[in-house]
């Protein structure tokens, strides 16, 4: 998630540069015209450019270029999974989550559910707490197999720059480093049936030594 953040904030230097640069353009190029009342003069380097226009050609493919080189260099990246010291298999239900560690030749799984908001007490998030949340160490590789019951779900956990299909039938795999501890949350991202809004995802990581 660091990576896309940052990446995000490359992308964005470059598009305020465009934006500027294209809207001087615009104005310029109105009040020069507006100058000549409406056209320039025959002949005039404005209305016939080569040089120009291979310029404004070209300048946009490289700087296509620069931006993809760091996007496809993060897409491998994201679908890199080191070797994990921790396993956990998470399976979606209708409507909510089960996780599953399977590490050491012991099998630990219990199941999660959404808290209901009448249960909810001052400081919780409506939709987003959980009876039981997934609880994971930090500065450890983690690797998530993930797969559905039922129907196609999705579990995403935006601020850990998670987001994978539960497909019935297939085990899907990601990976995840978390540097620091606290609760992340997310949600299922899949239109998957009356309860989709009403499974959400509770990962809280703690320090090593504690997990």
């Amino acid at each position: 998630m660091e990576a896309i953040i940052n990446l995000h904030q490359d992308v964005m230097f470059y598009l305020i540069i465009i934006l500027v640069l294209v809207l001087w353009l615009l104005v310029r190029f109105v009040v020069r015209f507006n100058n000549y009342n409406g056209a320039f003069p025959s002949g005039s380097v404005q209305s016939h450019n080569t040089t120009l226009e291979i310029v404004w050609t070209i300048t946009p493919a490289l700087l296509l270029i620069i931006i993809a080189i760091p996007s496809f260099a993060l897409l491998y990246a994201m679908d890199e999974i080191i070797e994990p010291t921790i396993t956990i298999k998470v399976l979606g239900h209708q409507w909510y989550w089960s996780y599953e560690y399977s590490d050491n030749n012991a099998t630990v799984g219990f199941d999660s559910y959404m808290i209901p908001t009448k249960d909810l007490v001052p400081g919780d998030f409506r939709l987003l707490e959980v009876d039981n949340s997934l609880v994971v160490p930090t500065n450890t590789h983690i690797r998530f197999i993930i797969t559905s019951q039922d129907v196609i779900h999705s579990w995403a956990v935006p601020s850990l720059g998670l987001k994978l299909d539960a497909v019935p039938g297939r085990l899907s795999a990601t990976g995840a480093f978390i540097r620091r501890a606290g609760h992340f949350y997310g949600q299922c991202s899949e239109i998957c049936g009356i309860g989709h809004g009403f499974m959400p995802i509770l990962v809280e990581a703690v320090d090593t030594a504690k997990a």
